[in-house]
């Protein structure tokens, strides 16, 4: 449990000077300060425990608070609350979730790796049927089919690490998001054929950053450097990156009953990620002035 300890320490530290900050800024329709009785369970105790689902790579919420923290936590979180009111109350770590993770993101080194990865909130049968999110999810395509839901668009550097993120509509071109979230970025953004455009170029280029990818096969030939080739070649590790964030944090399931609580789960698990001591990445070697890919 010491992994839980420090966790949750990592946690209450950055809330207690966030939470002052927050309360100064939570102002109801009329413009006075909202009430803000404190609960029997902290906000920092009620997120450290949706991340830590995701970091013992839980499958079902419900069963992991039942039967793991209520059951073998209860010196942890002496002041638990019933699984209904914890859920109900979940939404309230959101805004805690997201500020935390840009506190934790990687630094740009000048070597980017951008991609989107669908987030589906219900099989393709179930779409006319579908309620939580109507109005808000789309239809989309990747590269493995259709899907309704959203979509997440990532930048990392070379060392796995999150650089910067945002979720839209599964139907948002991948160069419509990746633009809103490319001013903290700077030197070479690799990317797939998908963000190939003159215009979407030029306006990165206005950014600094240079836009490298593959081109079409009907599309004249650019002659690419060694290095950029290497990377290149390398550019699958944003997928390497996706691939954990789904399948080891549990960023995307079909079981959501609310858009906070889709809001929650996803910035736990990216939470989740970044604090992983082990993240793949690309190696890059310094020899004799010059940079290899490995």
């Amino acid at each position: 449990m010491d992994k839980t300890m420090e966790l949750f320490c990592l946690i209450d530290d950055f809330c207690q000077q966030f939470e002052p900050l927050l309360e100064q800024r939570m102002l109801d329709s009329s413009g006075k300060q909202r009430r803000n009785r404190t609960g029997s369970m902290s906000l920092s105790e009620m997120t450290t425990i949706v991340v830590l689902f995701h970091t013992m790579r839980g499958r079902q919420f419900k069963e992991f608070y039942r039967g793991t923290v209520c059951r073998f936590m209860t010196s942890e979180f002496p002041r638990q609350l019933s699984y209904t009111r914890f859920v109900a109350l979940m939404p309230r770590c959101a805004v805690v979730l997201a500020a935390l993770f840009q506190t934790l993101k990687g630094t740009c080194t000048g070597i980017s790796i951008a991609d989107s990865t669908p987030l589906a909130v219900c099989h393709n049968l179930r779409i006319n049927r579908h309620r939580v999110f109507q109005g808000i999810a789309q239809r989309g395509k990747s590269s493995t089919g259709w899907f309704y839901g959203f979509k997440l668009h990532a930048v990392i550097n070379h060392q796995g690490e999150l650089l910067a993120i945002k979720v839209t509509p599964g139907n948002i071109d991948d160069r419509k998001g990746l633009l809103t979230i490319a001013s903290s970025l700077f030197g070479k953004l690799y990317a797939d054929k998908g963000y190939i455009g003159k215009d979407f170029a030029s306006k990165m280029k206005d950014k600094g950053i240079e836009v490298v990818t593959r081109v079409r096969k009907n599309m004249k030939e650019v002659v690419h450097s060694g290095f950029d080739q290497a990377l290149l070649r390398k550019r699958s590790l944003v997928e390497t990156v996706f691939d954990e964030l789904k399948n080891l944090c549990q960023i995307e399931h079909t079981r959501h009953r609310s858009l906070m609580n889709f809001a929650v789960n996803l910035m736990a698990g990216i939470v989740a990620y970044c604090l992983q001591p082990v993240k793949p990445r690309i190696a890059l070697r310094d020899s004799r002035g010059t940079l290899a890919v490995n």
